[in-house]
């Protein structure tokens, strides 16, 4: 195979240099890497999961391959705003719910800052769910191999290889070093632009399925000699993501031992980082990808030791993530339209304006399916409330127009995000900032990259008071609306 990396004289490297100091460095970060704000591990509903995804919606799958893949990862949202990664499994993966909820209960009790921690689980029926911390700002295999604005840089490169390597060693110091098929695409980053490990790689895709969905040519010797993971084939794994990082590709191990035995360490190196580090620098990550990627398990370094390697490493470590990074963080919402203004300003005056200008034009299908039903005398009676609610909203009379509004709602014949979007005003206009928030969050169900739910969330959240959320909801309405003017 070309892996025999034991007889490079660069994977001679040893994980002993400055051993004291980051001993005392990795006894710091373990104190610290326990996250107590997060909510205890929970079985959720197929329901709660369903509303929290606007019913499974194609347009909320965040996971690579799309609806083809075994496994969909979907984006959501709870009733309590908090953002959510749901992994629905393949049918068939895990026929015995009982070994199904052991092992998400299990990973469900490890909570460390440089993971996407595993919140919950779903086993209903036949379906069998994860539900995860949900982290914003794309994969790893996003801003690596398929960047638009920015290469990554090499300090952050560093950060992602330490932080990573971190997770790595809380999991085997709580007894879960296995890790199936790390990749770049299963490191996420969060809010700040900080590198993540993601927790669904804890558990396997099905309970006898593969634990590797890559080319062979990236997966462990030992691994296709035997189909069994081990703690030793993550390390190699390891070794593969330091490639990616160091090269900008997604480079066979094969072949970058051969370009590391031949010492040609330029055509392994991403052309994109001329400049930003030393030969040394290079070196040395080099030479510990080399000794991960030894084609014995045993010659492998550990979690530990991969940490202690890479702390010196370590380049503009005052610089946050997100500058590094070049994502907008917080109040940095940019280029926001005249309906993201009024609802950063709370201007809701504004938001009635543009509501009312608006009218029904987002309702898709609706005068369809109001044209098949208005015989009945009780569907001509629910067209009349929402035709009151309309003539209410326009003339500012709030309290009849969600009077009039939940009539309509409440009979349940037909479905407009348009009315429970106006009715979210009116609530917000009563000052009752929460039932405008639920509103808001139903609008998004039914229609779930409709940029003016996401508007009337962050302008509920802003009168709630929870700033941050409301800052989140925003940006997610202004992502929206891009997309939504471009498509158009």
């Amino acid at each position: 195979m070309g892996c025999h990396c034991s007889k490079l004289t660069l994977c001679c490297f040893s994980s002993e240099h400055n051993g004291p100091v980051h001993e005392a460095i990795n006894a710091e970060n373990e104190e610290k890497s326990e996250i107590s704000d997060l909510p205890t591990f929970r079985e959720f509903s197929v329901e709660q999961l369903r509303m929290a995804t606007s019913g499974f919606a194609v347009e909320n799958i965040v996971s690579e391959h799309g609806e083809k893949a075994p496994n969909v990862v979907y984006k959501g949202k709870l009733e309590n705003q908090r953002r959510i990664a749901v992994k629905r499994f393949n049918r068939s993966a895990w026929p015995d719910a009982r070994q199904f909820m052991e092992e998400a209960k299990a990973v469900g009790q490890l909570r460390n800052y440089r993971m996407a921690n595993l919140l919950g689980c779903c086993c209903e029926g036949d379906e069998r769910l994860l539900v995860a911390e949900f982290m914003p700002n794309e994969t790893l295999a996003k801003h690596l191999f398929h960047w638009e604005t920015q290469p990554m840089k090499w300090a952050m490169r560093l950060r992602v290889a330490l932080y990573i390597a971190q997770a790595l060693e809380y999991c085997t110091g709580k007894g879960r070093a296995l890790y199936h098929d790390l990749n770049a695409y299963r490191i996420v980053f969060d809010y700040d632009g900080n590198p993540r490990l993601s927790c669904f790689g804890l558990m396997k895709n099905s309970r006898d399925g593969k634990s590797y969905s890559t080319n062979l040519a990236f997966t462990p010797p030992e691994y296709l000699r035997t189909g069994r993971v081990t703690p030793e084939s993550v390390i190699y794994s390891f070794g593969t993501l330091l490639l990616d990082l160091l090269s900008g590709k997604h480079i066979p191990p094969s072949h970058a031992l051969d370009l590391i035995k031949d010492r040609n360490l330029q055509m392994l190196t991403d052309s994109c980082l001329e400049g930003q580090f030393s030969n040394d620098d290079g070196t040395e990550l080099v030479r510990l990808a080399s000794r991960c990627l030894q084609y014995e398990p045993r010659e492998r370094p550990n979690p530990k030791s991969l940490v202690a390697a890479l702390i010196p490493l370590q380049k503009e470590t005052e610089v946050p993530s997100h500058v590094l990074m070049g994502i907008p963080q917080g109040g940095e919402v940019v280029s926001l339209t005249a309906l993201g203004e009024a609802c950063l300003r709370m201007d809701l005056t504004a938001i009635h304006e543009i509501l009312e200008k608006l009218g029904y034009k987002d309702d898709e299908g609706a005068a369809t399916e109001l044209s098949f039903q208005m015989w009945t005398n009780q569907m001509q009676d629910t067209l009349n409330s929402k035709k009151k609610g309309d003539v209410a909203f326009r003339h500012k009379d709030f309290r009849v127009a969600i009077d009039c509004y939940t009539l309509f709602i409440d009979v349940g014949t037909m479905v407009s995000p348009t009315v429970y979007a106006r009715r979210s005003l009116s609530h917000l206009m009563s000052d009752v900032p929460q039932e405008a928030l639920n509103d808001a969050v139903q609008a998004q169900v039914i229609s779930p990259v409709w940029h003016i739910a996401s508007y009337l969330q962050a302008a509920a959240l802003f009168a709630l008071g929870r700033e941050n959320e409301a800052q989140i909801a925003l940006k997610e309405g202004s992502i929206l609306e891009e997309k939504r003017n471009v498509t158009s």
